[in-house]
C-alpha cells in the first residue's frame, strides 16, 4: 500500500513539473519586462544625476535585459515565432552582410544597428505573450503614480536656470534643456531628451481616460493627480508634439464613443472637467506663465513653419516619401547603424549630424537600402494596420483599451525614430502591451488579437 501511494506520488510530481516550470518562466518574464519598463523611465536620470561617468555604457542599458528576456524565453520554451520576426530577422540578417561588403563596413557601428532589429523587435511579441490586460492596466497604475512627482521635476526644470542640478546635462555636462520660448528651454524630466517626456506623457494620456472609463481599477485620488499632472505637463513641456499626440488620443476617444455609446456620457463629463481645470489652473501663475510659452512656441513655429497645416504635414507626408522622393540613397543602403548617433559618433566623430536621415523613414531606406528597407518598413505599418483592425472591433466588446493604447504607439511603431534609444524603448513596449491588452478574462469584455 504504502508503495502505491509513493508511486502516486510520483506520478503527480511528474505532472506538475512541466507546469511549474511553465509558471516558473512566466514570473521571470514578468520581472524582465518590468525591469525593461523601468530602465527606459529612469535611464536619463542614472546618465545626467546619478552614475553621470557611466554615460555612454548607460545608452544600452537595456540590451543586457534584451538579452537575458530572449534567453529565458528559449530556455523556458516561450520564444516568439511569428512571420514577423521572420521577416525581421531575414531583413537584419542580410542587411549585416551588405553592410559589411558594401556598405560602411565598420563591425561595432553594424551590431549596434543590428540591435534594434534582432534584440528589441521580437521583445514586442514576448511582451504580448507574457502579459495580459491584467498587467497592462497594473502598468498603468504605475505610469500614473510616476506622472505625479516627474511634473514637480518638470516644473522645477522649467523654472530654475540651465545650469541648475535640474537641468544637468548627460554625463553630468551642459544642461538637458533644449530651445523652447519666451526665454524658457523645454524639459526632459527623467529623461535624457525632451522626447522620452513627450512620449511619456502622451502614455498617461491614454490611461487618465481608460481610468477614467474604469475607475474601479484605480484610486481616485491617483486618477485625479495623474490628470493633473497631465493638464500641467503640457504647458510645461513647451512641446508642440505632445499637444499633437494628446489631440490624437482626444480623436481616437471620439471615435470609441461613436462605436459604443456606453462611453459617451463620462467622455463628455471627462472633457467638461478638462476644460474647467484648464481655465482654473490657467488662473495659477506658475501654469499661466506656462501656457503663455506655450502659446508663443506654436505662434513663432507656425509663422516659420507656413501654419498648422505645413507643421503636421512636415511631421508626417514629408517623412514618409523623403527616402523615395528626397535624397538619392544607394540601392544596397549606406550600411545598418549609420544613421544613429552612435554610428555617427564611431564613424566620424560627432554625434551631432545625420549622416543618413534625421526621418525614420529615411534612414530605414537609407541605411538598408529601398528593398530591404521597405520591407521592414512595411513589416511595421502590417503590425499597426492589425492592431487598428483588431481594436476597433473590440471596441463593441467593451474593450477599449487597446484602441486608446493605439493613439500612443501608432505613431512610435511605424515612424517612431527607433535609432534613439528612449523612443524605441517606448516603441518596444507599447506595442507590446498593446497587443497584450487583447488578453482580458473579464465576462463582460471580450476580444482577442489573433
Amino acid at each position: 500500500m504504502a508503495e502505491g501511494i509513493t508511486a502516486q506520488l510520483q506520478t503527480s510530481t511528474d505532472k506538475s513539473l512541466p507546469n511549474f516550470r511553465a509558471e516558473h518562466g512566466e514570473m521571470l518574464l514578468k520581472k524582465g519586462i518590468w525591469v525593461y519598463f523601468f530602465l527606459i523611465i529612469f535611464e536619463g536620470a542614472l546618465r545626467k544625476w546619478f552614475l553621470p561617468s557611466l554615460a555612454t555604457p548607460l545608452l544600452i542599458i537595456r540590451d543586457p535585459v534584451a538579452v537575458w528576456l530572449l534567453y529565458t524565453a528559449w530556455k523556458y520554451d516561450r520564444f516568439p515565432s511569428n512571420i514577423y520576426i521572420s521577416g525581421i530577422y531575414f531583413a537584419g540578417i542580410l542587411g549585416f552582410f551588405t553592410t559589411m561588403l558594401v556598405g560602411h563596413g565598420n563591425l561595432f557601428v553594424a551590431i549596434y544597428g543590428e540591435r534594434i532589429l534582432l534584440l528589441h523587435f521580437p521583445l514586442i511579441f514576448l511582451i504580448a505573450n507574457t502579459f495580459d490586460q491584467t498587467d497592462v492596466v497594473k502598468m498603468g497604475r504605475v505610469f500614473m503614480w510616476i506622472a505625479i512627482p516627474m511634473v514637480v521635476i518638470v516644473a522645477l526644470q522649467f523654472y530654475t536656470p540651465q545650469s541648475s542640478f535640474f537641468n544637468r546635462g548627460i554625463g553630468g555636462e551642459g544642461s538637458s534643456g533644449f530651445s523652447g520660448a519666451n526665454g524658457f528651454f523645454r524639459p526632459s524630466g527623467t529623461f535624457s531628451f525632451t522626447t522620452g517626456l513627450t512620449e511619456f506623457y502622451t502614455v498617461i494620456a491614454a490611461f487618465v481616460v481608460y481610468f477614467l472609463l474604469n475607475e474601479n481599477k484605480i484610486k481616485r485620488w491617483v486618477l485625479i493627480g495623474g490628470g493633473i499632472a497631465l493638464m500641467a505637463a503640457i504647458p510645461l513641456s513647451i512641446s508642440r508634439t505632445l499637444s499633437f499626440q494628446i489631440a490624437l488620443t482626444a480623436v481616437f476617444t471620439l471615435i470609441a464613443a461613436l462605436k459604443n455609446q456606453k462611453y459617451l456620457t463620462t467622455i463628455i463629463g471627462g472633457a467638461v472637467t478638462v476644460v474647467v481645470l484648464f481655465f482654473v489652473l490657467n488662473e495659477v501663475g506658475v501654469f499661466g506663465t506656462a501656457v503663455d510659452t506655450l502659446v508663443i512656441r506654436f505662434t513663432d513655429a507656425n509663422e516659420s513653419e507656413g501654419g498648422i497645416v505645413k507643421t503636421l504635414t512636415n511631421r508626417t507626408i514629408a517623412n514618409v516619401d523623403e527616402p523615395y522622393l528626397g535624397d538619392d540613397f544607394p540601392f544596397f543602403g549606406m550600411g545598418i547603424g549609420m544613421g544613429t548617433n552612435a554610428g555617427a559618433r564611431i564613424l566620424v566623430g560627432r554625434s551631432d549630424k545625420f549622416l543618413v536621415s534625421e526621418g525614420e523613414w529615411g534612414r530605414l531606406v537609407g541605411e538598408m537600402g529601398s528593398i530591404l528597407g521597405t520591407f521592414v518598413l512595411l513589416i511595421r505599418i502590417a503590425i499597426c494596420f492589425k492592431i487598428l483592425v483588431k481594436g476597433y472591433q473590440a471596441l463593441k466588446f467593451n474593450n477599449i483599451l487597446p484602441w486608446l493604447l493605439l493613439s500612443v504607439d501608432f505613431q512610435l511603431i511605424s515612424q517612431g525614430q527607433w535609432a534613439q534609444p528612449t523612443a524605441l524603448g517606448f516603441a518596444i513596449l507599447f506595442a507590446g502591451l498593446n497587443i497584450a491588452a487583447f488578453k482580458t478574462y473579464e465576462p463582460d469584455v471580450k476580444s482577442n488579437f489573433n
